[in-house]
């Protein structure tokens, strides 16, 4: 994925939102759709579509991270397959007076631009919420809270482990490339000042890492980190390496890292803070040997060591006995109460994941799916997945495809094979669209929860 110009994110942030106004005008993505605006209590904007031949179906729209501006659909081509196919589409853009973290507002806004689509525009037979990325988080939570105001829940590429678990396991890897590459920034990596002064934090751990890369030593203890961070070893452009090649594992990780993956961290990491007020994260107390153990890359981590000469346990113990960064009570019990899903479902929600994503690991999956499971609920949620590198990187046909399958749950009040591989697949390719990639998969378990 592209790094983002931060200082872009935050001009859009501050200037996205401007004064709507409220009634129907013509779609600039859909000349057969009216579109509709308006702002709800708190500030928030809401924006929908509604095309001409409506199939009563409404999907309630959760962007992901970024500016909090009003978006009802994934991207502009799955808008317009929608419209085209007779759905209504909603979605707010979440409180724009606070984080792009925006996790405090972003449920309660998206019920607030449901009720504004009800008075305004009209009553749907049908409400599927649909979440991409941190929107994916917003929508399990939805699919949680939500009975009775929506029908069923599709999440893409949902941060569904949530915020707790999202900043431990990047601390966990920003603290090994600190300690091993950048000492001076070992204190620097929590209770961040501003923005600009994560981004310069970001920029600093890169160009560390770039330098390690050069040698052995470098490379074993970047995979070390990748491991804690739960870094996908599948780049953008590149075949997926073997499973024995270990080399050619760390290569493509450290592809990410090089491609700007810290640069959005880290700068995310000031707006968690922002949005819970205060530091999140900890590592205080935590066994980095234990951690490297439960981790899926463990023996790519250990055949580097191997080849670099260096002693793993060594390194580890300085990890162990280094860890001392304390998190707010206060501030980490706002991000569980806002930050957090799978404490229970009330409807069915079908999760649609790629199998190599650097910024929302396929891992977080596997973690989400223990707490329902805790909570009873599995039978209402099934997970799928895509044999494809990137974040939230889905054709049109796979997310229309997971649409249908949310859809045949509903109808019948059974998944049957409707969410299984093989189905999703023939129900993308029936479509005639942009292609499909379903593939049998079992995530890992996350690491670097606490």
């Amino acid at each position: 994925m592209p790094r983002p110009r931060l200082s872009t994110l935050a001009a859009a942030c501050a200037t996205a939102l401007a004064t709507a106004l409220i009634g129907p005008t013509t779609s600039a993505q859909a000349t057969t759709a009216d579109h509709y605006s308006g702002t709800l209590s708190d500030g928030a904007t809401w924006i929908a579509d509604k095309p001409a031949q409506w199939n009563g179906s409404l999907l309630l729209f959760s962007h992901g991270y970024g500016p909090t501006t009003a978006a009802d659909a994934p991207s502009a081509a799955v808008r317009q397959a929608l419209l085209d196919a007779g759905y209504a589409l909603v979605g707010s853009s979440y409180d724009p007076n606070g984080s792009m973290w925006a996790l405090d507002s972003a449920e309660r806004d998206q019920f607030a631009a449901l009720t504004a689509f009800r008075q305004q525009v009209g009553t749907p037979t049908r409400v599927i919420s649909v979440g991409q990325s941190m929107g994916g988080l917003i929508s399990a939570q939805v699919a949680r809270d939500g009975a009775g105001r929506v029908d069923g829940s599709l999440g893409l590429c949902g941060l569904v482990a949530g915020g707790v678990d999202l900043d431990n396991y990047q601390l966990d890897a920003e603290y090994t490339l600190a300690t091993f590459f950048d000492p001076a920034d070992a204190d620097k990596l929590v209770n961040l000042d501003s923005q600009t002064d994560a981004a310069a934090l970001a920029d600093r751990l890169t160009k560390a890492v770039e330098t390690a890369q050069q040698t052995p030593a470098g490379r074993a203890r970047i995979a070390l980190a990748a491991a804690y961070l739960n870094l996908a070893d599948w780049a953008p452009g590149r075949q997926p390496p073997a499973r024995g090649d270990f080399a050619g594992q760390e290569e493509q990780q450290y592809a990410w890292l090089a491609q700007g993956l810290l640069g959005f961290i880290v700068p995310a990491r000031w707006s968690v803070e922002q949005s819970a007020g205060g530091n999140t994260s900890w590592n205080k107390g935590v066994d980095y040997a234990g951690l490297l153990r439960k981790s899926i890359h463990a023996k790519q981590v250990e055949a580097l060591y191997r080849d670099a000469g260096l002693d793993l346990r060594t390194d580890l113990n300085r990890l162990t006995r280094g860890a001392d960064i304390a998190a707010e009570p206060a501030a980490v019990a706002r991000l569980r109460r806002t930050s957090t899903a799978g404490q229970g479902l009330s409807v069915p929600l079908l999760d649609i994941h790629t199998t190599a994503d650097q910024l929302v690991p396929v891992e977080q999956e596997s973690a989400f799916a223990g707490r329902v499971r805790r909570a009873g609920d599995s039978a209402l949620l099934r997970q799928a997945y895509v044999a494809r590198q990137s974040h939230c990187n889905f054709t049109t046909a796979e997310v229309l495809a997971g649409l249908h399958a949310v859809e045949h749950r509903l109808d019948t009040g059974h998944w049957d094979s409707s969410a299984t591989t093989a189905e999703l697949q023939h129900s993308a390719d029936e479509l005639g669209l942009d292609g499909a990639a379903f593939t049998d998969y079992r995530p890992n378990r996350l690491t670097g929860t606490r």
